[in-house]
């Protein structure tokens, strides 16, 4: 029994040992990541999934799980990425055009990503009044006060214009402050359907923006970093030109090819590969989802077999 005992303690005494040497053993990410939280959060995860990255999180965490060793990452207000990415909390991060604007950061932009919550358009920062207002120009705002989330950008736009007006933060809700807690706003839209539900009238666009990758000076400059930022980048963008895609495959008899090709424009560059029956070729094209409606019973009626459409998850150009 004495000798059990200590052959127990051999094994037991080195173990907090090995913990301390394995913790420091683990591999350390290579980039931490700025993801936007908020109204563009489920659209942002939606995107790395079909772009290969699985991230999740669970309802009150910031920290969230990616499936690649090398990534680590944060969810912040897309307000406050640039920031943290120009002070290098973050390797790089999604955010907006507009918010790194506003908060004059020096980071590298490295591609834009035109995605939001709603659609795939890029979005506007504008000047809006009630229907009934006087204001008809910038220049009638010389005097009046303004709400808006961005305050830096609307300054800027008024000192360009030669406008002196009182420009005052909101924090959200802003479209139901005209007309009686100020004259005018400056709002963020993407159709101007909640500007005219709410009765206001459109004076003039400051910005257009959308979602942009962008990454810190240094890490840019690292050649690893680098590397796996550009590669994100590609995924990203493969992603979004996927979602307006499809692939299709069809059979046609040889001596209506040239036909087919030269009356349907959207068939362009297609790989185009031999059959068994030497009198039939088969063709295979990436074309536009919005015209399958249109192209697939035309290729039908010219003579086409075995049509397949299938959706993509990734398109390089």
């Amino acid at each position: 029994m004495p000798r059990l005992q200590a052959a127990w303690k051999f094994i037991l005494v080195p173990f907090p040992q090995a913990c301390r040497v394995e913790r420091l053993m683990e591999k350390a990410a290579l980039l931490m990541f700025g993801l936007p939280k908020g109204s563009l959060e489920d659209a942002t995860i939606k995107l790395f999934a079909k772009a290969g990255f699985d991230i999740s999180k669970s309802s009150r965490s910031y920290r969230p799980s990616i499936d690649d060793e090398e990534l680590d990452g944060r969810f912040v207000r897309a307000q406050e990425v640039s920031r943290y990415v120009e002070h290098g909390f973050f390797d790089c991060g999604l955010t907006g055009r507009d918010w790194v604007r506003e908060n004059s950061s020096d980071v590298v932009e490295v591609c834009d990503l035109i995605y939001s919550r709603a659609s795939n358009r890029p979005s506007k920062w504008v000047i809006a009044v009630p229907e009934a207002s006087e204001v008809k120009t910038v220049k009638d705002l010389d005097g009046k006060r303004i709400a808006t989330e961005v305050i830096n950008i609307t300054s800027d736009f008024l000192k360009e214009h030669g406008v002196s007006a009182q420009v005052e933060f909101s924090w959200g809700a802003t479209e139901v402050k005209v007309p009686d807690l100020v004259d005018a706003i400056v709002d963020l839209t993407e159709t101007g359907n909640s500007l005219r539900a709410n009765k206001l009238r459109i004076v003039d666009t400051l910005l257009h923006t959308n979602t942009i990758l962008i990454a810190n000076k240094k890490a840019w400059e690292n050649p690893l970093k680098r590397r796996k930022i550009e590669n994100i980048s590609m995924l990203l963008q493969a992603a979004l030109e996927a979602k307006t895609k499809v692939g299709l495959k069809l059979n046609i008899e040889r001596s209506k090819l040239d036909g087919v090709l030269s009356d349907l424009p959207a068939l362009r560059n297609p790989t185009i590969s031999r059959l068994a029956d030497e009198s039939w070729v088969a063709i295979e094209t990436i074309i536009d989802e919005k015209v399958v409606r249109e192209i697939i019973p035309e290729l039908k009626n010219r003579g086409a077999e075995g049509i397949i459409e299938y959706p993509l998850n990734k398109v390089v150009y």
